[in-house]
């Protein structure tokens, strides 16, 4: 079957909402944040790292959610591991670096503990003083299950979860087309937010609030709902699809403005010709994009269909990952959950880039970067740019995290291109209620 047969196969049709009311105590209860860590985040995939970080045997790279810390490491075999990132002696953390590399054995600081890469304890100091007998070649590391795709490295924490591919579905199939399995990680940014993480990917659900927070946008992104594609799969993850590369039919300009005069410039398009029929534009750029991608470096090109060359695919991936996919690099988005307090999150922003030669440069949400892998930029709360765009999206998310403890909010009036809101807070409900 054709990826487009088995995309079609996979959307929800007809009327699939119940209409779930989102009430405000969902974003504040402790006790709701309680049971999404017990029955969402305990139970579904997500990102630890990129995959690069794992190339060598020994290299290991470590991520923290809710009270968990996730050690992935490359083990003698060439085989990606993950395990609980704590010491079954006493409980003690075990890894503390985000990143290493040559890893031979790790080694607990508080009594020294050291543990082989396939996870085994093969060092303990008196060994013979354990009346349960000596633990040193039969107590190990609690391993979690661990998946690579599109150059990230997966962990789930459930068992009997089903595979990244099967939880996926046909997403999977779409992300591949991109080919980003060594796309260079060149923006790697963690910031502290007042909001709890579902206001922020409430944000990445819908697209309504474009025209009001990133109306610089609409020189070269068309926003609006009737010319964008709203997918919702079963999965309970969901893709948009918005025109790039021409103006946002609200502005009803037929001129080139910036920065798509430019995008056109970069591949050999004179912008003038197009002044007056700006919206030819997206279609002579994917043209020229299929016609000199090979021979400038983008081999990736010739898996893309023409929409993705040009446009902007955006996933949200359930419960809390954000991808904003393009021809020339691709947004990670994600909020998590606090680990202490569900007024707050913890925002990751990364941005990947395709390596090509003669290429050392890409323009980032945070301006030009060089094409290596970034060093990790941790902030505090508002203390420094999250990117532009997110910038724009977290300045109302503390605002709305106050006004969803008024007594004059009930629940969302939701529009139909904001289906997407719903549907996530009607899958945490599934989850929650033991229907998935």
């Amino acid at each position: 079957m054709h990826i487009e047969e088995r995309t079609q196969k996979e959307k929800l049709s007809g009327e699939f909402l119940r209409g779930d009311p989102i009430t405000g105590e969902r974003y504040y209860s402790r006790e709701f944040a309680q049971k999404e860590w017990d029955h969402i985040f305990t139970r579904t995939w997500q990102i630890g790292g990129m995959s690069a970080q794992l190339a060598e045997t020994g290299s290991t790279i470590t991520h923290n959610i809710g009270e968990e810390s996730i050690l992935m490491l490359r083990d003698e075999a060439g085989v990606i591991r993950a395990y609980y990132n704590v010491c079954p002696h006493r409980g003690n953390r075990l890894v503390k670096e985000e990143h290493k590399c040559g890893v031979k054995r790790m080694v607990c600081a508080y009594h020294s503990w050291a543990f082989s890469l396939d996870g085994v304890v093969r060092h303990v100091r008196d060994a013979e003083d354990y009346p349960q007998g000596n633990p040193i070649g039969k107590v190990q590391l609690k391993e979690i299950r661990c998946e690579t795709l599109g150059g990230l490295v997966w962990f789930n924490m459930d068992p009997a979860a089903p595979s990244l591919r099967e939880a996926l579905g046909v997403v999977a199939e779409q992300l591949e087309r991109y080919q980003s399995d060594n796309w260079v990680r060149v923006m790697w940014l963690t910031g502290t937010v007042d909001c709890n993480w579902k206001i922020i990917h409430d944000n990445f659900n819908e697209s309504y609030h474009v025209q009001s927070l990133h109306r610089e946008l609409a020189t070269f992104i068309d926003d609006a709902y009737q010319n964008t594609d709203f997918d919702l799969y079963k999965s309970g993850h969901n893709r948009m699809k918005m025109k790039g590369a021409l103006p946002a039919s609200s502005s009803r300009t037929d001129q080139v403005q910036a920065p798509l005069d430019d995008i056109l410039r970069s591949w050999e398009l004179d912008p003038e010709p197009f002044h007056g029929r700006v919206r030819e534009a997206r279609a002579a750029l994917m043209v020229q994009k299929r016609k000199l991608g090979q021979e400038r470096g983008y081999t990736h090109y010739e898996k893309l269909s023409d929409d993705q060359l040009t446009d902007y695919h955006h996933y949200t991936l359930f419960p809390n990952i954000s991808l904003t996919m393009s021809a020339d690099g691709y947004q990670v988005l994600r909020p998590q959950p606090h680990p202490s307090d569900p007024e707050k999150c913890l925002f990751d922003h990364w941005f990947m880039v395709p390596k090509v030669e003669g290429v050392p440069e890409a323009a980032t949400p945070l301006g030009m970067r060089p094409v290596v892998p970034a060093a990790h930029e941790i902030f505090g709360e508002g203390v420094e740019s999250l990117g532009f765009v997110a910038d724009q999206d977290l300045s109302v998310a503390v605002a709305q995290q106050r006004g969803l403890h008024s007594r004059g909010y009930q629940d969302a009036y939701l529009s139909g291109q904001e289906a997407r809101v719903r549907r996530l807070h009607e899958v945490i409900n599934d989850y929650i209620e033991g229907r998935r």
